[in-house]
C-alpha cells in the first residue's frame, strides 16, 4: 500500500471511540449507586456469555500460545477490562462530578504511556514527524477541554485520591492498548474480544465475592437491566469487537491518538444534548485534534 494511502482500520477505532462516549455520557451515570466493581462485572459476564458460541471452539489456540501472549491476554483482561475501568469510574465520582479537571487531565497522558509501552514491548519505532502531529494532537485535545484556561485544581484529600485514580487508569488503558496488539499478532479480534470480557469476568468475581458486593444485585432496577442489554448488544461489547479489528491493522501507537475521538465526541454530546456551549477557542481545538488524526491517518505512521 502506498505511504500516503488512507487507511481503514483507524476509522474502526474511532468508530469505537464514539461508541464509548455515547456509553460514558448517556448510559454509566444509570448506575449511579450500585457497585463499580458489580457493574462491571455483570457487563463483562453478559458480553463473554453472548461471544461465547462464536468464540469457545477457538480455545485450542490458547494452548498453542507462548508465555509472552498469555501474560499479554491476562494485562489485557486486567488492566483493560477491568482495573482501568474501575479506576476511571471511581475517579470521577472522588472528583465529586464537579472538579473533574484534574481527571481529564491526567487522562489525557495515557497517549504518552502507550507510545513508550509501544516502543518498549512491540518496538515500533514511528517517524520522527508522527511525535509532532502526536503532539498537536494532545494540545488539541486539551484546548477542545479547556480552552485557553489552566485547569483549577484543589488540594483536597478526595482530589488527591481522584489524582491517584485517573493515573492508574491512564496507565491500564495505554497498557492495554499495547498488550492488545501483542495479542492480535496470535489471536484474531473476535477470539481476542471474547477472552478479554471472559478473563475481565473472572477477576472482577472474585474482587466482588472479597468485597462482598454481591448482595446489591437485588438493587438493580428494571431500567438499569435495560441499559445493560444495550451495553452488551451495542456500546461496550461491539464497540470493543471494532475497537480490535481496526487495532490488527492499526500500530498500538497511532490507535491511542485515534482513541482521542473519546473525549471529542464527549465534547459535542455535551454540546448537542447538554446545551454546554463551546468557546471558539474549543472549536479550535478541535479543528486542530480533527487535522492531527486526519493526517497521521494518511501517513504510514497507521500501519
Amino acid at each position: 500500500m502506498h505511504p500516503n494511502t488512507p487507511k481503514t482500520g483507524p476509522y474502526f477505532i474511532i468508530f469505537a471511540a464514539i461508541l464509548w462516549a455515547v456509553d460514558g455520557i448517556l448510559l454509566r451515570p444509570s448506575f449511579a449507586g450500585l457497585p463499580v466493581a458489580l457493574v462491571i462485572l455483570i457487563e463483562s459476564a453478559g458480553i463473554a456469555l453472548v461471544l461465547a458460541p462464536l468464540s469457545s471452539q477457538r480455545l485450542t489456540i490458547i494452548w498453542k500460545l507462548g508465555w509472552q501472549s498469555i501474560s499479554a491476554l491476562l494485562g489485557v483482561g486486567i488492566l483493560g477490562g477491568a482495573i482501568g475501568t474501575m479506576a476511571i469510574t471511581t475517579a470521577i465520582i472522588q472528583s465529586d462530578f464537579v472538579n473533574i479537571s484534574i481527571v481529564l487531565l491526567i487522562q489525557k497522558l495515557q497517549p504518552v504511556f502507550a507510545i513508550i509501552l509501544a516502543g518498549l514491548l512491540l518496538k515500533e519505532n514511528p517517524q520522527k514527524s508522527f511525535y509532532g502531529w502526536a503532539f498537536l494532537a494532545f494540545a488539541g485535545s486539551w484546548i477542545m477541554t479547556f480552552g485557553l484556561d489552566i485547569p483549577a485544581f484543589s488540594s483536597g484529600t478526595r482530589s488527591l485520591y481522584a489524582a491517584l485514580y485517573a493515573t492508574i487508569a491512564a496507565i491500564s488503558f495505554g497498557a492495554s492498548t499495547v498488550l492488545s496488539k501483542r495479542v492480535l499478532r496470535d489471536v484474531d479480534f473476535g477470539t481476542c474480544t471474547w477472552l478479554r470480557f471472559l478473563i475481565s469476568t473472572v477477576f472482577l468475581f472474585f474482587v466482588v465475592l472479597a468485597w462482598g458486593y454481591f448482595p446489591a444485585v437485588s438493587q438493580v432496577t428494571h431500567e438499569q437491566i435495560g441499559i445493560f442489554f444495550i451495553l452488551i448488544f451495542v456500546t461496550s461489547g461491539p464497540a470493543i469487537l471494532i475497537y480490535y479489528y481496526g487495532l490488527k491493522r492499526t500500530t498500538a501507537s497511532a490507535a491511542t491518538i485515534y482513541e482521542l475521538a473519546f473525549p471529542l465526541t464527549a465534547i459535542l454530546l455535551e454540546y448537542v444534548l447538554l446545551d454546554n456551549m463551546m468557546s471558539p477557542t474549543q472549536w479550535a481545538g478541535i479543528i486542530l485534534l480533527s487535522a492531527a488524526i486526519l493526517k497521521i491517518n494518511s501517513s504510514s505512521h497507521a500501519r
